[in-house]
């Protein structure tokens, strides 16, 4: 394994807390009315499309011809999005904080995230300028686990995928990154995150915030 020279994150779920199950207990009754909705309506293929460069007003469209009797719900879901979003998951930012620190690695994020709501997302969390890129499945039209989204960034960055390690919360984009030669994680959280860097032969060597008190800033020899 070649020594890596760059880390690549996801964004929602990883760095930001998303869920739309914020927003859509706030609307429904019941956690059954919001689990019928989120799987027959607004649903997660059906957003998937917005990733890929869809506009807000067609994909709504689409939802009002088929269940206008929904109206108010599927409005919401762009009319009030940011209630999608939970906030920050801190122990990861510390992570990042500490990688940027260390001014060993070149740092970008590649997110499936629509173009019309990501610049909210760059004026809300300011971690998100500690990256050297992001890559924006909106903006590119196209979305990971397509092989051609993860090859924007590697061929505009001159990143090596054998000198990289990717970490995502979907395992069908690990899979994907791996297929390209890229040292991907299954992000389930930043205890474990930070012990798959140890196995990699991360070191950290300062202590931060997080929540378990562990070491942060990170030095490494990778094999």
């Amino acid at each position: 394994m070649q020594a890596a020279d760059t880390i690549i994150f996801d964004l929602g779920n990883v760095l930001i807390d998303w869920n739309p199950k914020y927003l859509y207990k706030k609307i429904f009754q019941t956690d059954e009315e919001v689990d019928w909705f989120l799987s027959n309506v607004c649903t997660h293929e059906w957003n998937e499309k917005q990733d890929a460069g869809r506009t807000f007003e067609d994909a709504t469209k689409e939802l009002l011809d088929k269940f206008p009797e929904h109206e108010i719900p599927i409005n919401a879901w762009y009319g009030r999005w940011q209630e999608t979003i939970g906030g920050p998951i801190h122990d990861t930012v510390e992570i990042l904080k500490a990688i940027k620190e260390s001014k060993k690695y070149r740092l970008y994020a590649l997110t499936n995230w629509s173009a019309e709501t990501f610049p909210w997302a760059l004026d809300n969390f300011e971690f998100l300028h500690w990256f050297d890129g992001i890559v924006v499945s909106g903006v590119e039209k196209t979305r990971k686990p397509y092989p051609e989204f993860y090859h924007i960034l590697l061929n505009r960055y001159s990143i090596i995928p054998q000198k990289s390690i990717f970490i995502d919360d979907n395992l069908n984009n690990i899979a994907a990154a791996r297929e390209i030669g890229i040292d991907a994680i299954p992000f389930v959280g930043a205890k474990d995150l930070r012990v798959q860097l140890e196995k990699r032969e991360y070191r950290f060597e300062k202590f931060g915030n997080l929540k378990n008190e562990f070491a942060l800033i990170i030095s490494c020899v990778l094999l």
